[in-house]
């Protein structure tokens, strides 16, 4: 691993959010029990004036805390509701996004189906790249193949990736492989303990201590 990299982060995915009221409480007990570098704000199907309020509304809580805030797509009102930036999903729909987002703010780069997409998105500006991630039917690749993945990026390339873990077993293994960033989702949510519990679980199986993204 680049022994220049920065130590690890958590990046905290959260689910479709509709209700933003009932989830600011789960919200805010996960950010208070890690050291949490992103949380990428994924909006359930809506008007834009119901999806800027709901982003506003999460942006109230996150950002007063340091943490960055990005979108799930959605790059047409991510000024509007004052994001640090947005995560884009497939190389296309990423190139596609730069001119909205760049200089200003951040641009990430995932769904990459190849080492080749990868490389296109860094080469074209992503902030960092990430492997792993479910696609929209909840299936991720294999374990192996994220860290293969992982472990490939972390040796070559500068770029930030971010590696997404579905067990805590997995957040041990992105974090020996040089993932720059452990991003958590339904392990958080759907663990069965409180939010804080469950991401407090997950900061103990980052490998390296933490220094900060921005």
């Amino acid at each position: 691993m680049n022994p220049q990299r920065p130590r690890q982060r958590l990046y905290l995915v959260t689910p479709q959010i509709d209700d933003t009221a009932s989830f600011a409480h789960e919200l805010e007990a996960a950010l208070s029990a890690g050291d949490i570098a992103a949380v990428l704000l994924r909006l359930a199907a809506a008007d834009e004036r119901t999806l800027v309020n709901r982003a506003k509304a999460i942006a109230a809580i996150v950002q007063r805390r340091d943490v960055a805030l990005l979108l799930d797509g959605h790059t047409e009102i991510v000024g509007r509701v004052g994001a640090d930036g947005a995560h884009l999903s497939g190389i296309e729909a990423f190139a596609a996004a730069l001119a909205l987002l760049k200089p200003d703010r951040i641009a990430g780069a995932g769904a990459l189906r190849s080492r080749h997409d990868a490389m296109l998105a860094a080469e074209t500006g992503a902030d960092y790249v990430m492997f792993g991630e479910p696609d929209a039917t909840g299936r991720q690749p294999g374990h192996d193949a994220i860290i293969e993945r992982v472990e490939w990026w972390a040796e070559l390339f500068e770029v930030p990736c971010v590696g997404f873990a579905d067990s805590l077993d997995q957040v041990a293994r992105l974090s020996g492989a040089g993932a720059d960033f452990v991003a958590v989702g339904d392990l958080i949510w759907n663990d069965g303990k409180a939010a804080d519990k469950a991401m407090r679980a997950v900061a103990e199986h980052l490998l390296l201590e933490p220094s900060p993204w921005r």
